[in-house]
């Protein structure tokens, strides 16, 4: 009897030292932006984050590094999940360990000012890596805007730079052309809309300006919105007017 307990502790105890036992298990992460091309270098890249999803626990988290990835292989791409990654397309590396069967929290975000958020979810196994493809590969919606005002006699003139979450340009005429995009310039306060007016494309790469009348007082911000016509994706950004 004694031998048997003795089978059944020792069979017990290496079940759980097997289960105890995490594996290294090796992530690739890529973020595309919408519309576009692989998020890296050239935007600050992509804030990535990888937590266990039952318990909160991170995993792993940096920034997707390396260049915008080949644009003929990106933008032609056709086909059901087409390989759009080359080597030097930018990607987050991360080498994590796992001890058994593992849901995934993978968290994204652009290092731009109107960048949002993107959260996705996979399971992982141990040992079993995910590189296959172009990876873990998400798609980051969102504009790059970066507002530059200055004032004059009463009225604000407003010049944005409008990119891609990529970096990528918009040009008159270019793969993201400008006469897709519609950019607005707008005064708040508080809920309260004071003034709106449209910024038209100036100069390259796309830049986008235009003149709004002033208001006065405290707590007035300065909204920018750009969107594209076709495809609806859009971005954001706000910044305080100073009152004169």
């Amino acid at each position: 009897m004694s031998r048997f307990f003795g089978w059944v502790a020792s069979t017990f105890m290496a079940i759980t030292s097997v289960a105890a036992s995490a594996e290294p298990t090796e992530i690739v992460v890529r973020v595309i932006s919408q519309d576009a091309k692989f998020v890296g270098d050239s935007m600050g890249g992509a804030r990535v984050t990888l937590r266990e999803a039952r318990t909160g626990r991170l995993l792993a988290k940096g920034k997707t590094t390396g260049g915008t990835g080949d644009t003929k292989r990106i933008m032609q791409s056709s086909g059901r999940s087409p390989a759009r990654a080359t080597p030097d397309a930018a990607a987050f590396r991360a080498t994590v360990n796992l001890a058994g069967p593992t849901l995934v929290d993978l968290e994204v975000a652009g290092a731009a000012q109107s960048a949002v958020r993107i959260i996705s979810q996979r399971w992982l196994m141990p040992g079993t890596s995910v590189t296959a493809g172009d990876g873990w590969t998400v798609e980051l919606p969102g504009l790059a805007i970066t507002p530059a005002i200055t004032m004059r006699s009463g009225l604000i003139v407003v010049d944005a730079k409008v990119e891609l979450m990529c970096g990528c340009p918009i040009t008159p005429g270019g793969m993201w052309d400008a006469a897709d995009y519609v950019v607005e310039a707008s005064l708040w306060r508080g809920e309260r809309r004071l003034a709106i007016g449209p910024l038209a494309f100036t100069t390259v790469p796309g830049h986008f300006g235009g003149i709004i009348e002033a208001s006065g007082g405290a707590g007035i911000r300065l909204v920018v919105f750009a969107r594209n016509k076709k495809t609806g994706n859009s971005g954001f950004v706000e910044i305080p007017v100073k009152s004169h």
